[in-house]
């Protein structure tokens, strides 16, 4: 059977695209919040866990959907989990091992005046901050403008690997990598191309993109908490 080839502009959801940077192929959606709004889900109203994107699918509409943030082998949250206001999992602010404990972390979040922001999880904890959604990652990959010190300019440690940008207003930035790419040219495609001061890393080899029909990107691992991008409606039109 021929491989199945890759998705192009013409059908990638309304507010993706292709691009390239550094010779990695990217999948970039980026929206701004007066049009869309984001919705971060972990489980069904029974409380059973999604455990896959597809599953979400079935259950409501979206444009698109990725995996967004660590989770254990239950399925709940390593860290911060938020959705409609109210917290789920607490703010986790230990020391250990793993990407998710590479600090500087961080929180990607949309606060309750609708702006989306992605911060440090400890300057988040000190913010004040009342989210109507928020999930918690790591590593950070840009720092007000800076990327994570921890990272080599081009590591050896390749993944396919998935992230978000925000700067604390209405524009929002997912990516996707097609294929393997170090930590340090990831964060630079949301500082040097997209050009955002603040983005979050969500997860490697398990990232996963979802246009709400298919897979575009992943699939083959569970996702544990899920950001789903939806079009706002006006006077119940699509």
């Amino acid at each position: 059977m021929p491989p199945t080839p890759p998705e192009t502009a013409s059908n990638l959801p309304d507010t993706c695209r292709d691009l390239a940077f550094e010779g990695v192929s990217y999948i970039v959606c980026e929206f701004g919040l007066d049009d869309h709004e984001l919705v971060l889900k972990r489980a069904d109203r029974a409380g059973k866990p999604f455990g896959d994107l597809a599953k979400l699918a079935a259950a409501e509409p979206f444009v698109f959907a990725m995996n967004a943030g660590m989770y254990h082998e239950d399925f709940t949250p390593v860290g911060l989990h938020v959705e409609d206001c109210r917290e789920q999992s607490p703010i986790n602010l230990a020391d250990a091992e793993g990407n998710f404990f590479l600090k500087p972390n961080g929180v990607f979040y949309v606060d309750q005046q609708g702006n989306a922001g992605a911060l440090e999880s400890s300057a988040f904890a000190a913010a004040g901050i009342k989210p109507r959604l928020a999930t918690q990652s790591g590593p950070m990959l840009v720092i007000d403008g800076k990327i994570h010190p921890r990272f080599e300019e081009n590591g050896t440690s390749r993944h396919i690997r998935n992230g978000v940008a925000a700067d604390g207003g209405k524009r929002v930035a997912f990516a996707i990598s097609r294929g393997p790419v170090s930590l340090g040219s990831f964060a630079r495609l949301f500082r040097d191309a997209l050009g955002y001061k603040n983005a979050l890393f969500f997860d490697g080899t398990v990232s996963a993109l979802h246009d709400g029909s298919k897979y575009l990107i992943g699939g083959e691992y569970p996702a544990g908490p899920m950001l789903a991008v939806r079009k706002k409606t006006t006077a119940g039109v699509q």
